[in-house]
């Protein structure tokens, strides 16, 4: 069921997320000091392109926490809410409900992404 969740979700935008991803994580790895924020981009990247059979174990300490802070006001709030328009649109219909699941999760991530760790189930 996996398989066939992440190639559906592949082929209805999930590459296209993931590409974007991809690209604003390679921006923000041009300077040094964007390289903790790519890296968090190419998080959102990996998980965007097959969210399907993947969970999300959040930890870390003090910086990891600093760093979620100054993300969510930043960017994490706005990226949040749209997985969750996202979510929300997609659990209209029973068919779109593991999908909405799956948006949910990436907008957790969206929030809080330092000291998060994605793991395959």
């Amino acid at each position: 069921m996996r398989l066939i969740g992440n190639i559906l979700w592949i082929i209805l935008g999930g590459i296209e997320i993931a590409i974007g991803w991809a690209l604003v994580g390679l921006v923000l790895c041009i300077s040094i000091v964007g390289i903790p924020l790519g890296i968090q981009a190419f998080k959102m990247a990996g998980l965007t392109l097959t969210p399907f059979g993947k969970t999300v174990r959040y930890g870390g300490g003090f910086g990891s926490t600093l760093a979620n802070i100054v993300w969510v006001v930043l960017v994490g709030i706005w990226m949040a809410l749209s997985y969750v328009a996202a979510g929300v649109f997609n659990c209209i219909t029973i068919i779109g409900i593991p999908f909405g699941l799956q948006s949910f999760k990436m907008a957790k991530l969206a929030l809080w992404p330092f000291g998060a760790q994605i793991e395959n189930l």
